[in-house]
């Protein structure tokens, strides 16, 4: 399922009455769970993608250790949508459109990549801290390379 559709029916549960979404394609089936307000304060909505059953549920052995069964911050990875050459700034000399540890927004372009002569900005999909820069200044990209880490 395409990550923008994902997020908008994310976006439409949380923002409704419905407590719960699923839906059924060809690549899969997808599970959406409006959290309640005690469980999950800052995230509104729970995805549960199957197959694979596997890693919807991890319970802890009674041997880990108590931190291993606490919520753990999920990164998540701006990729690129094509294949051309990275720039971090709109000019050369000019500000990095984000540089690590600063507070990102949903939109916010992150940086531009060029393809065929065409400047490409390119916008996170998720709002967050930028934790790592994946490429360098004028490196050539794959379609799908990460860009960015975000937490």
């Amino acid at each position: 399922m395409d990550l923008r559709k994902l997020k908008t029916l994310i976006d439409l549960v949380s923002d409704s009455n419905v407590s719960e979404l699923e839906i059924t394609e060809a690549e899969g089936k997808v599970r959406i769970v409006k959290a309640s307000s005690a469980a999950a304060p800052q995230h509104a909505a729970a995805v549960a993608m199957t197959p694979p059953p596997a890693i919807l549920t991890q319970n802890p052995t009674p041997g880990e250790p108590v931190a291993a069964s606490m919520p753990q911050v999920v990164s998540h990875q701006v990729k690129s949508p094509m294949v051309g050459t990275f720039y971090r700034s709109a000019a050369p000399g000019s500000k990095s459109f984000v540089e690590i540890g600063d507070a990102i927004k949903i939109g916010q372009t992150v940086c531009i990549i060029e393809a065929m002569k065409i400047l490409n900005e390119i916008e996170s999909d998720k709002s967050g801290v930028v934790m790592q820069i994946h490429c360098e200044n004028g490196q050539a990209v794959e379609y799908g390379q990460p860009l960015f880490t975000i937490e």
